[in-house]
């Protein structure tokens, strides 16, 4: 439990609110300099050993990283040719921290125009045109980083039980959550879209085939408490109505998704295998209700250094 931080919603959601448009920043420039990959993979971040990473990126003949330190409480702009510019992380304007980001490549030799209007968001205002002052706690910020080191490594065993295609484990800084995803192989109904300022056709790529879906944000909205989720689409009948572990998860019928409570897992006497149930059963649910060739797709929990026998 020690490793697991308190997450407390009303500390931390004014500086998850100023996190998730500064991620919005650094993730659209890796979005200008990527080819796209299926379900947008190429767009994400991916948990550190220091915060958050945009891993390398196309820069010509090299690359460049950007890398949320929060434990040095910057920003870190790198490339192959061994330079580097920090962006500092406190309490400042999107639009500042926008302009820093974009100097800070200029002068790495690396210019990138991204499109500056936030994704996913009910109001997305242009970053250059964003004045209001914007909180920062660098204490929210580290507990949130120190939490998802621990779901990150856990999501990762979830995800060594399966055969079939799984995405990476992974942070969308449009929807501000961690998340792994399981596919069954099948196509699956066109996506209606409608998701706030993001491109139909994204949304439609995204759940071309068939999904179960879990994953981890800091709340907002309806939520307000750190969660975890699950749900799949489409949404087999009966889903709503499944038995899933532990108690106190529960469907949230406006989410359209089973939501675990983060406390419910830190206060847990085994977190992990909380987590684990919680993954497990959901998924488990989600593939049986929609007949997912299971004995096909599952096997057994990685081993460290142990390869899968076949034959």
């Amino acid at each position: 439990m020690d490793d697991w931080p308190e997450l407390d919603y009303a500390a931390l959601h004014p500086t998850m609110q100023t996190l998730q448009l500064f991620t919005q920043v650094v993730g659209k420039v890796r979005l200008a300099r990527t080819p796209w990959i299926n379900h947008a993979w190429h767009v994400t971040l991916y948990v550190s050993a220091r915060g958050l990473t945009t891993s390398l990126i196309p820069n010509g003949g090299g690359g460049l990283e950007l890398e949320f330190d929060f434990i040095a409480g910057a920003l870190i702009v790198r490339t192959t040719a061994g330079d580097e510019r920090r962006v500092r992380l406190g309490p400042k304007s999107l639009a500042a921290f926008y302009a820093e980001v974009m100097a800070a490549l200029e002068e790495l030799g690396a210019p990138t125009l991204i499109d500056p209007a936030p994704n996913e968001l009910p109001v997305a205002t242009p970053f250059p045109d964003d004045h209001a002052p914007r909180a920062y706690d660098p204490a929210a910020a580290l507990a949130f980083w120190r939490a998802l080191v621990q779901i990150d490594r856990v999501f990762h065993r979830f995800r060594s039980g399966f055969l079939g295609k799984a995405s990476p484990v992974h942070f969308f800084w449009g929807s501000f959550d961690l998340a792994v995803t399981r596919f069954s192989g099948r196509r699956a109904p066109l996506h209606p879209g409608g998701v706030p300022h993001l491109p139909d056709p994204v949304t439609q790529e995204a759940y071309s085939h068939e999904v179960s879906s879990a994953g981890f944000w800091p709340g907002g909205g309806a939520v307000e408490t750190p969660a975890f989720y699950s749900y799949a689409y489409p949404t087999p009948e009966g889903f709503a109505a499944a038995t899933v572990a532990p108690p106190a998860a529960e469907w949230d019928a406006a989410l359209g998704e089973f939501i675990l409570p983060y406390d419910a897992v830190r206060s847990a006497p085994d977190p992990d295998a909380t987590l684990l149930a919680f993954l497990q059963s959901t998924y488990a649910a989600a593939a049986g209700l929609a007949s997912w060739d299971r004995a096909a797709l599952e096997c057994a929990e990685g081993r460290i250094g142990v390869p899968r026998a076949v034959g």
